[in-house]
């Protein structure tokens, strides 16, 4: 199964029409959401092409294609105009022997461990941060944001597939991979 995995939208219909045009160019066969899907919160500025609304009908269009976790901005409001479930605080996904906890980040991240076995893969999104770093009992994968990247990083997703995860930019590009 093909993964495209993505995060932090907040709101902007500009990113997440791009975000659309690549799942449609990846031809993936699902999207994983990791949080913070319509709105911004009191720490960002507002993203590019800020829309909430639109956001809604471009993703309730894809809501057979959509598994989502909650994020700290997201809330049972945005459940009520969303088509797909996305008040689940983690979901689980298997690659032969391992277990990938997706999450939003801000309640289990890697100072505050969910339950993993030793390589298993703790994936979230909320520091808006593309990361790949390996511990000694988990790796920690992040995509990065989609509307508000930190750090100087790119405008991303990543790609799951065969065992690899794939960092890109919305143009396509791989910016980084890790097999697992």
């Amino acid at each position: 199964m093909k993964w495209f995995i993505a995060s932090d939208i907040h709101g902007s219909a500009y990113f997440c029409e791009k975000l659309i045009e690549r799942y449609k160019a990846e031809k993936a066969d699902k999207i994983l959401l990791l949080g913070d899907i319509l709105y911004h919160g009191p720490r960002n500025d507002l993203p590019r092409g800020y829309n909430p609304k639109a956001v809604i009908g471009l993703l309730n269009e894809l809501k057979n294609d959509i598994l989502c976790v909650r994020g700290n901005c997201d809330t049972e409001v945005d459940q009520m105009v969303l088509h797909f479930p996305i008040l689940a605080d983690y979901c689980i996904i298997t690659h032969e022997t391992k277990v990938i906890y997706a999450t939003h980040g801000h309640i289990f991240n890697k100072e505050h461990l969910p339950p993993l076995n030793k390589g298993d893969i703790l994936l979230h999104g909320h520091t808006h941060i593309p990361v790949c770093e390996q511990y000694d009992n988990f790796t920690y994968i992040n995509p990065g944001s989609v509307s508000i990247p930190k750090e100087n990083s790119h405008h991303g997703y990543m790609i799951f597939e065969d065992g690899v995860f794939y960092w890109r930019d919305l143009d396509g590009n791989v910016i980084n991979e890790y097999k697992i």
